[in-house]
């Protein structure tokens, strides 16, 4: 045995030590799966074995093969985590194509362990955390072998040469003749796909971007001429090439996304997403100019994506809505105790089937507002719940005047920050007259705040505009629940609110929080960073790496685009106010829990405020959404920012990357912020433009 065998034997036996011989090498999943069970780390795999943390990473991914003499140490490694940490064995369960379908149009695979719904409290039918989380943990793994079925990644770049780029710098062969052979290729060769996130979930469907050129050889038009509709006439030959091959289209047809899918057979899908970068599939709103990247690397920035937070489903918020159900099914299989056999139940804790909203919770035109209203009639306050984000801006004092800047500070990840640890409701709403009030009861409720006030140098937490209402108005529970927070009393006229509710969103922001501070982490910005390092670092890192600054846009956007979708308007042309539009017919479609996450949201922006105000006497001059300006003596945060004894203050906003810690947004001149307010008059609010100081409707935090 050579002095470097014997090394690394020697470098195996103390890993194996610390978690306390054949050579066939187990499957690639299950070598990950032994890894993460002993909670070791690629890199500390790598560091035994001599070899680059990326290497491992192949290895587990299958990628590649160990080879001499590296690969007997390997093997001698996984032999010993294998006797410690056996397979756990799956219960006997019936074949998959005896399953039936669930309720939704999802296809649902066949769950290795079937967990029992955990216990509610007796009266509320409210799921705590503490049940929540080891409801989750019984139900979040996938099958350990799952990863075999999607070796190549879950997406490919497809170029006009027929290479198809996929993650890890992967490159295969595929055919460019038409869209049939195309969708074949890919789910019999290419091996795309990621596993799903939830036991009872679905798989990702494999996604293949089509460059300009490689949608040209496919007979695909470079200019989708139908702008309205989006989407090619079902006369183009690829149409009905596609058909002719018993392949078939949503009802979205075939677009900037489109889905081609056959009836599944059993439980396996058969279903490719198809995004086509010459119709604009990727907003640069959300993606920057992602779709002007070299094909390996835009595969290298929608793997990064993809493998953090979801395969791309449509926009961004397309993807965030999708996530909160890949994370959190509506439905598993469960024993049917009659018969014995499996059937699909509701999941709990989850959004099991689409419930109607209040009528205050209701947007303009919705049937349950047509039911009430004249078609063109203003809601008052008291009728519509208004829980949205600030837009409040008042005049500089004199004192403010006199300093030489305004700073603007951004608060990270506002809505997914708010979402966390939030209580929303599960069931319908429930009618209820003159309520005691409880901040633990999600709901809408009809109660008047006007009797509290503030300093006029501080924008009402209670509206929008910063203004104190003027009467009984609707809120969402945060709201309601900071004003008793403060000390008032609050006397509830009525309320909407649902017994059933649980933190629907923990696992959605987790995932959503994992992915920006890793991202966060790629351009050199971790948590913990001392603040004038976090503040130049930056200015840096968005020119550091521009794919990585995509995915961080396109992470954000995600956010706020999965919330807004809770509450999706109509976008036919043909509809009329008082008719239903098809997001209706989600379990996803909650007024309530986008209005409870926004107002939350707003609440802890002002509860950070108020504390600036009362212990420092700072107040803001502009807010918008999650942005703050304050006037300075200086040009960084850190020259308004009040520190005791070295460390933020506490309750205050403090710098850093974590979620619902700030940034900085940008700085201007006094003189630039009195000469806005000037010319375009007190409707102008600084925060919008202050990252620029340039007028553009899109500065707006984020």
């Amino acid at each position: 045995m050579s002095d470097e065998q014997n090394r690394l034997f020697t470098a195996v036996d103390a890993l194996l030590e610390q978690t306390a011989a054949p050579d066939a090498l187990p499957a690639p999943a299950e070598r990950k799966r032994l890894r993460e069970a002993a909670s070791l780390s690629q890199e500390q795999i790598a560091q035994a074995l001599n070899v680059r943390r990326e290497t491992v990473t192949g290895w587990e991914s299958g990628r590649t093969e160990p080879r001499p003499p590296k690969r007997a140490a390997y093997i001698r490694l996984l032999d010993g985590l294998a006797d410690r940490f056996p397979a756990p064995q799956a219960p006997t369960a019936p074949a998959p194509d005896t399953l039936p379908a669930p309720s939704t149009t999802a296809q649902m695979e066949q769950p290795a362990h079937i967990a029992a719904p955990p216990p509610r409290s007796a009266a509320s039918g409210h799921f705590s955390a503490a049940q929540w989380r080891p409801a989750t943990a019984r139900e979040t793994a996938a099958p350990a072998d799952v990863n075999e079925r999607f070796i190549n990644g879950p997406l490919a770049v497809v170029d006009g040469d027929g290479s198809a780029y996929c993650v890890g710098g992967l490159m295969l062969d595929c055919p460019l003749t038409d869209l049939p052979a195309m969708v074949e290729w890919t789910l019999r060769e290419a091996k795309l796909g990621a596993p799903r996130l939830h036991r009872s979930g679905k798989d990702a469907d494999p996604l293949i971007v089509l460059t300009a050129s490689a949608a040209q050889r496919l007979g695909l038009p470079t200019v989708l001429e139908d702008r309205r509709g989006l989407r090619l006439p079902d006369d183009h030959p690829a149409i009905q090439q596609l058909a002719a091959a018993q392949w078939k289209l949503t009802k979205r047809g075939f677009g900037p996304w489109a889905r081609v899918y056959r009836t599944a057979e059993g439980t396996r899908r058969h279903c490719v997403q198809f995004a086509i970068l010459a119709w604009d599939a990727l907003d640069t709103r959300a993606w920057g100019p992602a779709d002007q990247l070299e094909p390996a690397e835009l595969a290298r920035l929608l793997g990064t994506y993809a493998t953090r937070v979801h395969t791309p489903r449509g926009s961004t918020a397309v993807t965030g809505l999708e996530l909160m159900t890949a994370l959190r099914p509506p439905t598993r299989a469960v024993k049917d105790p009659t018969t014995g056999g499996w059937v699909s139940g509701p999941m709990p804790g989850s959004l099991t089937e689409p419930v109607e909203c209040a009528p205050p919770e209701a947007p303009d035109g919705h049937p349950a507002v047509a039911a009430l209203y004249p078609r063109f009639h203003q809601r008052t306050p008291d009728q519509v719940l208004n829980e949205e984000a600030y837009q409040w801006s008042r005049p500089l004092t004199d004192a403010e005047c006199m300093k030489p800047y305004v700073v603007g500070i951004d608060v990270n990840m506002a809505f997914a920050a708010a979402a966390n640890r939030l209580t929303v409701g599960l069931s319908a709403p429930v009618h209820v007259q003159r309520p005691a009030f409880d901040p633990k009861l999600p709901g809408s409720w009809l109660v008047d705040l006007s009797h509290i006030t503030f300093e006029e140098l501080l924008p009402n937490p209670f509206t929008p505009n910063g203004e104190r209402p003027q009467g009984p108005a609707w809120y969402a529970t945060p709201t309601v629940a900071y004003a008793a927070e403060l000390g008032y009393p609050v006397t509830p006229l009525e309320a909407h609110v649902r017994y059933e509710h649980g933190p629907y969103l923990d696992a959605w922001y987790t995932r959503l929080r994992d992915a920006y501070i890793a991202t966060m982490a790629d351009v050199g910005i971790t948590p913990g960073m001392p603040d004038e390092a976090f503040l130049t670092a930056m200015v840096t890192c968005q020119q550091s790496d521009p794919a990585a600054a995509a995915v961080l846009s396109a992470i954000k956007a995600t956010v706020k685009g999965g919330i807004g979708k809770l509450r999706e308007r109509p976008r036919s042309g043909g509809w009329r106010p008082g008719e239903p539009w098809p997001a209706l017919a989600r379990s996803t479609w909650r007024p309530d829990i986008r209005a409870a996450v926004i107002g939350n949201a707003r609440i802890n922006m002002h509860r950070k405020m108020l504390k600036l105000a009362t212990a420092a006497g700072l107040y803001p001059v502009a807010v918008l959404s999650d942005c703050a300006v304050y006037a300075s003596d200086g040009p960084s945060p850190l020259d308004f920012l009040p520190y005791r004894d070295g460390k933020p203050l506490p309750g205050g906003f403090r710098l850093g990357v974590s979620p619902g810690m700030v940034k900085h947004e940008g700085t201007q001149s006094v003189l630039w912020a009195e000469g806005l307010m000037e010319e375009y008059g007190p409707d102008v609010n600084i925060a919008r433009h202050i990252k620029t100081g340039i007028l553009s409707s899109q500065d707006d935090g984020e």
